[in-house]
């Protein structure tokens, strides 16, 4: 059986990291399955697509306002029409090239242009494989394929239900899974911290966000000991190492899933920006989360998404990160009702992800009478 996981945009995103996790959750389950990631923008039109990134990068640094009016105004809005013909003609040729020639079983979205197309696609009469959108923010923009698309895999029953409600979406086609997260980061159990704290703070891949502004904010005692993954931002780096601060240490970029569970275990907080995955996987750790700051668009969409359920805390960096700080650590009660509230939002989960794309594909029929694989499982099926 083979899968096509289709992210967006050469850059290492939750689109990705979704796309991976999943990958390697299915990869160690069953015997006979053939796993392919295409960044389907980079698969259409490679210049195009570096234009975009690159466009995109400058625009949300140098006009961050401008960027998350029209964010909000043409994409987040899930109720607004859909109006693409300008490239539905390119775009669409490409990606029933891309199915015919990788000829997958089974198609999974982990970002809203892709399955768009694939919507467009059989709306206009052309069948392809079941495809599955997995969403990796916790709102629905409307970019997002809806109609014809054959699975749903939702963050939450919030999202669940706006589905069924303003998208008519059978309630049985709707799998609340969380944002899927790679299997290694283990929930923590309830523990009161004691100083030092070791805060963990981070901006993304890239090394993104204020990150400069909140380290002149950070108290010097030794109360507290940070961490600052500078992601691939050399930059950032060389600048936080050069002020050779007692309690601040720079980290490189980590690749590597085990480290960052290893620094989450260290951890007793981290300050960091709202993308949906950093936010599914810090929260399922337990980790207390502080938003320093936000990217324009779905990040500061998640963020207040998030403070409206009193999961997350937000940073003011005009007065003391350490008061703050203060507030959370040495307050036991918010600690467990915290502790509590993130226990309670993810008792919602109805099951992982992988395990109903496995139920899945065990009802996919074989593509022809010559085609008679049956999915085999590897002993860890758990």
């Amino acid at each position: 059986m083979k899968i096509l996981f289709l992210p967006f945009l050469q850059m290492k995103t939750g689109h990705h990291t979704v796309a991976d996790a999943l990958i390697r959750s299915l990869e160690q389950r069953v015997v006979n399955i053939s796993c392919s990631k295409i960044d389907f923008f980079s698969y259409a039109d490679k210049h195009l697509e570096k234009a975009f990134r690159l466009t995109y990068l400058t625009w949300i640094d140098h006009s961050p306002l401008t960027f998350d009016f029209l964010y909000r105004y043409f994409v987040y809005p899930s109720k607004a029409s859909k109006h693409f013909n300008w490239f539905e003609f390119k775009f669409l040729d490409k990606m029933k090239f891309l199915i015919d020639e990788e000829q997958p079983d089974l198609i999974i979205c982990t970002q809203a242009f892709p399955s768009f197309l694939l919507s467009r696609l059989r709306s206009s009469g052309i069948s392809t494989p079941p495809v599955i959108n997995v969403y990796t923010d916790y709102f629905i923009n409307k970019l997002w394929g809806i109609e014809g698309i054959d699975y749903h895999f939702v963050p939450d029953q919030e999202i669940r239900s706006q589905l069924i409600a303003t998208h008519n979406v059978n309630a049985n086609k709707i799998y609340v899974t969380g944002i899927p997260i790679d299997e290694c980061f283990s929930a923590r159990n309830l523990f009161q911290p004691t100083p030092p704290y070791n805060i963990l703070i981070s901006g993304g891949s890239g090394g993104l966000g204020d990150i400069e502004n909140l380290i002149t904010n950070l108290p010097q005692e030794k109360k507290y000991f940070f961490s600052v993954l500078c992601g691939k931002n050399n930059k950032l780096y060389k600048e936080i190492f050069s002020l050779k601060l007692n309690n601040v240490k720079p980290l490189s970029y980590i690749s590597s899933r085990d480290t960052m569970n290893a620094l989450y275990n260290q951890s007793h907080a981290i300050i960091t920006k709202p993308g949906g995955v950093t936010l599914s996987e810090t929260l399922y750790k337990r980790l207390p989360v502080f938003i320093h700051s936000s990217l324009p668009g779905q990040e500061e969409i998640n963020k207040q998404y998030f403070l409206e359920k009193k999961l997350i805390y937000s940073l003011d960096l005009n007065y003391r990160v350490s008061d703050q700080l203060d507030s959370f650590f040495e307050n036991e009660n918010e600690q467990i009702n915290w502790y509590k509230r993130v226990n309670s939002y993810f008792d919602q989960i109805e099951c992982p992800a992988w395990q109903k794309i496995i139920e899945i594909l065990v009802k996919i029929p074989p593509r022809s009478k010559h085609f008679e694989e049956k999915i085999s499982f590897s002993r860890s099926t758990n």
